[in-house]
């Protein structure tokens, strides 16, 4: 058992990129949070732009923050993974970003992710006001967190202007699937259920803790339902965290 932690750590040690690592690290951060590199990259990546602010509200440990971090079952990178950051992230603990995502926060975005949020493989992010992942709300792969309309939109009769973007807050200890779209102004509650392919665009959260929704757009599927976080939250932890 000993051996065989051993050679897991040390094939992700293998998997790094030590350049693009080292260089974030000591680019975004003070020399004594930088040398401790909480923040590392596996596989390709573009920094398309690095300018923004990032900040760690967690006691810093090596490689907490895990960008194409190799934790899922596919094993290989296409190379197309990029972050354009000229806003704002706060990491408020350990976070896993799955291979070739794309991570998007503009000067007027805020980014916020708990401890133990990630987004899996083919994950895109774009945030241009201000996006929120609980604790534990885990996104599987090819979803797409999006807070922004990008093009304003007019009503036709009354040449009324709607908001181009709105918040979107993900609640602790969500289970989302695959192929999940959060929209703007969408609200999920604590210890949701999301099936894949759903469509998410407002207020879940009128419907209580602990339900399953899913749908184009989603809707309530059922209730009194959850992950059971109560025996996956330590084996999560083991494996992640250490």
């Amino acid at each position: 058992m000993i051996f065989k932690k051993t050679r897991v750590k040390i094939s992700k040690v293998l998997k790094v990129n030590w350049i693009k690592t080292i260089y974030f690290n000591f680019k975004k951060f003070p020399f004594q949070i930088a040398k401790k590199m909480p923040i590392v990259f596996y596989g390709k990546v573009k920094f398309q732009n690095i300018s923004g602010e990032i900040s760690i509200n967690a006691p810093i440990k090596f490689g907490m923050i895990g960008f194409g971090k190799p934790y899922e079952m596919n094993s290989v990178h296409q190379g197309t993974a990029e972050i354009m950051l000229t806003g704002k992230i706060v990491f408020k603990g350990h976070v896993q970003f799955g291979k070739d995502y794309f991570l998007f926060v503009s000067k007027t975005g805020f980014l916020e992710m708990g401890d133990m949020s990630s987004i899996a493989s083919n994950g895109k992010i774009i945030c241009t006001k201000e996006i929120i992942f609980g604790a534990y709300a885990r996104l599987g792969s090819e979803c797409q967190v999006i807070d922004t309309n990008f093009h304003e939109m007019v009503d036709t009769l009354t040449n009324q202007k709607y908001p181009v973007n709105a918040p979107i807050k993900i609640g602790n200890y969500n289970f989302i699937s695959n192929r999940v779209t959060i929209l703007s102004k969408t609200i999920t509650p604590d210890y949701c259920t999301i099936a894949s392919n759903s469509l998410c665009t407002k207020n879940y959260s009128l419907f209580g803790k602990n339900i399953l929704i899913g749908g184009i757009p989603a809707k309530l599927i059922k209730e009194n339902i959850s992950r059971n976080w109560v025996e996956e939250k330590d084996i999560l932890d083991e494996f992640l965290k250490n």
